[in-house]
């Protein structure tokens, strides 16, 4: 191990920064809506499954890589003897970073919305349209939330990440708990609950289990190469195999709970689940307003909160991607690579901005082979970067891991913390599913998602 590399202090920092970047926005914000179309309780099973049959074994063989390499994710595969993979890592940094630059607005319309809550503003929710086109103010939202996000990563991994991680986690889920607790009791809490986790099958179709798998994916951070540069602050000693299952634990936990935080609030209204992105932000400040004034700004104010830092949890790690990548490569002091990269974010996130109506050319961005109406640029650079790019990362890794690094040497890594790993069944499993369900499985949702997006070709 590299003596002037930076580690986390403990296991439990680690888990925290680690369940911090796959906990987001993903779980709180989009994963109740995608459980609406969904159908409910059945997408969740599937979605459950994913998250550990194929997932699991890709997150500790991402934290693998880059602990044996010590390197960040665009410099992992040097280290192992295969530069020429390294171009999967920087691919993953360029995801980070335009992930970061769309996520940061959204996470901006959040902190502007728990002042809004604050303010007893409830009618911002029929204001949502014209909201986002403020441009000042949405802007000044959005570069507030990113020079937090920079100035916690300047303080570097363990002053800064691991301190914050360790903080916000907490706190988060105890947020959530308490909202949990008290949507519980209004009136049509049992309803939602029912859609939520009794299955009907019939919903169950391959769309369902598509959406389900994009979902399982998106929500743990897979593919970016963000655990990766976790990983490579990981001592040796630690059980990477626990830790993993920590990690997928506390990410579809946190996801589970907003399930059943969300669906009482919105049955308790006489709402439709399926009501997507709008769920959250033009829905849910009606449902506080109907609550009254004071206990209204309390659980509205609460709940963006909440929001906030989730989404603060996974801006930091998308922002340590490009960081570590210039810290590692072009030897740039952190401190100068942290606001260079929030900069260079913060620029790339304007067409981003615009994109909502503001800007007639940024709101109609591009018009894909065979799709009736263009879509603007968020929406564009979410298809390829997070919907196109996540899953072909994560194939990679698979393929990687098994048929060019090999199997022994991924195991040798694990064994690192947990001597026992190569004789368990885990192993067996890790191993199996690595080689034999994650490469056909992946590589046929890399397949689908190009031509049902860009190409209009209707599969599932």
């Amino acid at each position: 191990m590299a003596a002037s590399r930076s580690t986390f202090t403990n296991k439990f920092g680690f888990i925290a920064a680690a369940a911090g970047s796959a906990v987001g926005l993903g779980n709180i914000w989009k994963f109740p809506f995608e459980v609406g179309k969904g159908g409910g309780s059945a997408f969740l099973i599937i979605y459950l499954i994913f998250c550990f049959v194929l997932c699991y074994p890709i997150l500790v063989t991402e934290i693998a890589i880059g602990r044996r390499s010590q390197k960040s994710a665009a410099m992992a595969f040097r280290p192992l003897g295969h530069p020429r993979w390294s171009i999967v890592g920087i691919l993953g940094v360029f995801c980070g970073v335009v992930i970061l630059s769309f996520y940061n607005i959204v996470a901006g319309w959040v902190l502007g919305y728990f002042v809004e809550m604050l303010l007893g503003n409830f009618a911002i929710g029929q204001q949502f349209g014209e909201y986002v086109n403020d441009i000042a103010e949405v802007g000044g939202y959005t570069l507030a939330f990113l020079i937090a996000t920079a100035y916690i990563v300047s303080q570097g991994v363990t002053k800064g990440i691991e301190k914050a991680s360790k903080i916000l986690m907490p706190v988060l889920i105890a947020i959530i708990l308490v909202l949990t607790v008290y949507a519980m009791t209004l009136d049509g809490a049992l309803d939602g609950i029912t859609f939520y986790l009794v299955p009907d099958f019939t919903k169950l179709n391959l769309n369902v289990i598509y959406r389900a798998l994009g979902q399982s994916f998106f929500s743990l951070s897979l593919g970016l190469g963000a655990l990766m540069t976790y990983g490579s602050y990981l001592s040796r000693k630690e059980n990477i195999i626990s830790a993993g299952a920590m990690i997928t634990f506390a990410d579809v936990g946190i996801a589970f709970l907003a399930g059943l935080m969300i669906f009482p609030f919105v049955f308790s209204q006489g709402i439709e689940p399926e009501g997507g992105a709008g769920l959250i932000f033009m829905t849910m400040p009606g449902i506080f307003e109907s609550m009254g004034p004071t206990l209204g700004i309390a659980v509205g104010s609460l709940f963006f909160l909440l929001l906030a830092f989730a989404a603060l949890t996974s801006t930091i790690s998308l922002l340590e991607l490009p960081v570590a990548y210039l810290v590692d490569k072009h030897k740039v002091k952190r401190k100068y690579a942290v606001w260079y990269a929030a900069a260079v974010i913060f620029l790339l996130g304007i067409p981003s901005m615009l994109g909502n109506g503001y800007s007639e050319y940024f709101t109609k961005f591009i018009t894909y082979v065979g799709a009736e109406q263009p879509v603007n640029f968020m929406d564009f650079v979410t298809d390829v970067a997070s919907n196109t790019l996540l899953p072909f990362g994560g194939l990679m890794v698979s393929i990687f891991s098994i048929y060019i690094w090999k199997r022994r040497k991924l195991f040798r890594e694990l064994s690192h913390g947990y001597p026992e790993f190569p004789r368990t069944f885990i192993a067996r499993y890790i191993g199996f599913t690595l080689q034999y369900i994650c490469p056909p499985v992946l590589g046929a949702i890399f397949i689908i998602t190009i031509l049902e997006i860009f190409f209009g070709v209707k599969i599932i």
